[in-house]
């Protein structure tokens, strides 16, 4: 089977983070992203679920953006309060 070179950018800290739970598990990240990209090909999807954060929905960020501006300006006040248990 012939091989292709693949190379692309990946953030020191979690190319890092990657190489050494691939190694834990006694693999290499050829291996690992190998095994990957041979189930994206089989079954035509990402094999695990990919999904927004809501907290960072436009909405969201605006309702943050307008308290920061109160808070800012004096409008708002922070008050303490207890944590709640979830």
């Amino acid at each position: 089977m012939a091989q292709a070179m693949v190379n692309f950018r990946l953030d020191t800290a979690i190319k890092q983070s990657f190489e050494e739970t691939c190694q834990q598990m006694g693999l290499t990240m050829t291996s690992v992203l190998t095994m990957f990209a041979t189930k994206v090909s089989r079954e035509k999807r990402i094999p695990f679920e990919i999904t927004a954060d809501p907290f960072y929905s436009k909405e969201n960020m605006a309702h943050l953006e307008k308290i920061i501006k109160g808070i800012e300006n004096g409008t708002v006040k922070l008050v303490q309060h207890d944590l709640i248990e979830v």
